[in-house]
Parts: structure tokens; sequence; C-alpha cells
């Protein structure tokens, strides 16, 4: 029994919930502006994702739907439209890894006002002409984000344009609050919704829509383990982050941001209750089960909810989870290597070394052991100079086909008990051979 109780005193009230700088009101506000112009996007159900992680249900979110691929059009046409006439007059500037970019480029274009973006070195073509595409002048500007802001600051300064943060402003989070909101509206009965998190300002205004409609609902980030800068504002780690962290090339390029917002870590640090972290391996998988699973196209910084969901199922398992599928602008040469590496990786396309003797007919000797287990040659090097070979032998360079790792290791048992030495050269998880 509390002091209180004893000396018959009136309890304490409860500590009031802390102030933020964005509300549901702010959300409701940005819809109303968007509305009639952004489109409301379709939540699917994905049963096959909820039996691989455990989950009870899985409701995909998808933002990849939008006319530029992304959610990024709501914050930019939410802050757009908050515009003064004489900033529309004279213009505004960006900088953006892509997304942002588009978004700001598709809305202002519609409303007739000038838009220059800074994009970083090594944004994905596809963004970059796309953005060019939508009638924005672009540059391309720094390593990174950070110093694509710097360029995109100095140049607001000198020709006296507006400058349109991608995540850390008012009107930027509400309108990225308007999926939030959507998704609690569609989905009444989630208990878990799951965001990319890079800048934060996606995250924020989920969080900001998401509590204020259903209190108890959680919050959860998908992070880069590459730029993990919110991950550590949430655990209180030291920032910057240690040596080997902060940098890299990733497949998820819009959410690696090296400094997260100041507006929007004061909200994830009240309202999100974890980020999870995935290494480059994971978001490629993510990727590749998202376009085999549920026939959609998504991009490295969209999988990533995904891939927190498969990697952290103990989390997950038996709740109700909304994952936010937040773009959909991948190069296409990166997908294709993303399918590919994933069926590598999947014990479905291998490539074998066998030593055989130089005689005639070998080469059909092995190709019909193969055919005979139900493997489909795809490529076939003959080696007979290079490699330490001897001189009555050749090597064997065979990519095939197969259903699964156990399939592997029955095509390797058959080619070695024919009498010829094979070798796995590609990187599948586990040697099928003890599979």
């Amino acid at each position: 029994m509390s002091d209180a109780a004893v000396s018959g005193a009136p309890a304490p009230p409860p500590p009031s919930p802390p102030r933020l700088p964005v509300t549901i009101a702010d959300v409701r506000a940005a819809a109303d502006a968007i509305a009639g112009a952004v489109a409301r996007s379709p939540v699917v159900s994905a049963p096959t994702l909820a039996s691989l992680s455990g989950a009870a249900e899985v409701m995909l979110k998808l933002e990849t739907l939008h006319p530029t691929g992304s959610f990024k059009e709501r914050g930019a046409l939410n802050l757009l439209t908050n515009l003064g006439p004489a900033q529309r007059r004279a213009g505004v500037i960006a900088m953006s890894a892509g997304n942002h970019a588009q978004g700001v480029a598709y809305h202002a274009r519609r409303l007739g006002i000038p838009a220059t973006i800074v994009m970083p070195e090594g944004t994905p073509f596809t963004k970059v002409e796309n953005t060019e595409a939508l009638g924005a002048t672009v540059l391309v500007r720094g390593a990174g984000l950070t110093e694509a802001r710097q360029a995109a600051l100095a140049l607001a300064a000198e020709q006296r344009l507006t400058f349109l943060h991608p995540y850390d402003d008012p009107h930027i989070v509400a309108g990225q609050g308007t999926v939030g909101l959507e998704l609690v509206e569609d989905c009444p009965d989630l208990d878990t919704i799951v965001a990319p998190i890079g800048g934060g300002g996606l995250i924020a205004g989920i969080a900001v829509a998401a509590t204020a409609l259903k209190p108890g609902i959680e919050i959860v980030g998908a992070e880069t383990a590459l730029y993990p800068s919110m991950h550590h504002v949430l655990r209180g780690l030291a920032y910057p982050p240690a040596a080997g962290q902060g940098r890299g090339q990733t497949i998820a390029e819009g959410i690696a941001v090296k400094e997260p917002g100041e507006l929007t870590r004061a909200i994830v640090c009240a309202l999100v209750s974890d980020i999870v972290l995935l290494d480059e391996r994971e978001l490629e998988a993510a990727v590749a089960l998202i376009v085999e699973m549920q026939h959609l196209v998504v991009e490295g910084a969209g999988a990533a909810p995904v891939a927190a969901l498969l990697k952290a199922r103990e989390r997950f398992r038996g709740r109700r989870v909304g994952l936010i599928l937040s773009g959909a602008n991948i190069d296409a040469r990166l997908l294709a290597s993303v399918l590919m590496r994933g069926l590598v990786r999947a014990g479905r396309l291998v490539q074998l070394r066998l030593e055989v003797s130089d005689h005639p007919g070998n080469l059909a000797r092995v190709t019909g052991l193969i055919a005979e287990k139900g493997g489909n040659i795809v490529e076939v090097q003959h080696q007979r100079l290079f490699h330490n070979v001897p001189a009555k032998a050749a090597e064997l360079d065979v990519v095939i086909e197969t259903r699964n790792p156990a399939h592997v290791g029955a095509v390797i048992a058959a080619l070695e008990a024919a009498g010829f030495p094979t070798s796995l050269l590609s990187d599948v998880a586990a040697d099928p051979r003890v599979n």
C-alpha cells in the first residue's frame, strides 16, 4: 500500500504523455490536404508470410502502387500545399536518394512549382531518370545524403529556394502519417505495425496516427545494419556509430541515413518500441521472396519490414502484423541480380566443378547423369589448360537448375558414384551432402 493511501492523501495523477511535435490532428489535416491527389493504397493479406513467420496474420500496405512508386508523395504534397505564394513562385529544392525526389517533382509539376533535386552519388539510375522525367532539375552531389543536404542548402540560400527536407519537417511527418491512419482504419485488429526506418519521417507519422487511433498498438522499425542511426538513438547508444557503421553500399539506399531527424527522433523515442537491424543478405532475400511469393516488386528499403518479420519470428509469433511496403523503385539490373542470387542461395541454381578423364563420351555421361536426376543444365565450360588440370584430364564447370539443396546433394552423389569427383562452387547456406 502506498504512503498516499496510508495517509489518506489523494494519489498523484499519472504522468502526462509527452507533447510531440506532430499530432493526430495534424495527420487528419494532411489527409484532407492530399485527398483526391494521392490515392488510398490497398491492403492485402499475406498468408504465406504469416505461415513462414508464425504470425497469426500478416497484412501488406502497398505504398508501391502510387504513380511515383512510393509513399513519399504523401508528405511531399502536404508540404507543398502549405507553401506561401512567394515560395511557390521562387521554387523549391530537395535532397533525396530518389523517392522523396520523385514525390516532390511529381506534385510540384502538377502545382506549377519549379523544383530542383540534389541526389547523392550512387543513386539508382532509375530514380534519377524518373525524377528528370517528372520535370525536375536533377543535380548529383556528394557521397551520401548528408553531403547532398549540404549542397542543397547552399543552393537554397544562393537562389532563394525553399528547402524541402525529406523527413525532418512536421508537414512531411504528418503527410506520411496518413499511411498509418489508413492502415488502422482498414485493419482495426492489428496489434503490430512494422515500417522501414531511415530518417524517421514515415515511422514517426505512422506511430502518431496508429497509437492515437489504437492505444497499445506496437510500432516496430526495420533498419539496415549498415546505417543503424535511429537504432542507436532509440537504445541510447553512442552516436555517431562506431567505425564500420554508417557507411557502405546497401540495397536499401532509401533508408541509408547517417543522421536521423531531430523532430522524428523525439517521436520515435516516445512511440516506437523496437528497431530490427537487417544485413544485406536478409534484405536481398526479402526482395526476392516478395517477388516470388506475393508477385510484387519492392525496393530494398520497402522490403525491410518483411526481412524484419522473418528475422525476428519469435517477436511476432501469434500477432496480427501490418507491414508497410514503402517503395518499388528498384533498378531493373539490380532486381535481376537479386533474384538470381536468391536462386543460388536457395540451392536452386548451382555451379559444380567436376574432374573427368579427357576421353570421348564423358561429357555426354555427365550431362546424362544430371538429366536422370532431374537437373536442368544452364551452362557448361570445358577446361583443359588452366587450374593445374592433369594432361589426361579436364575440368567441367556446370551450372544447373535444381529444386532445393537436397536435390543438389542427390545430383552430386550420383556424379561421384559414377567416378566424377565433384565440388560445389555455389554459395548455398549448408553443404547439401549433409542436408
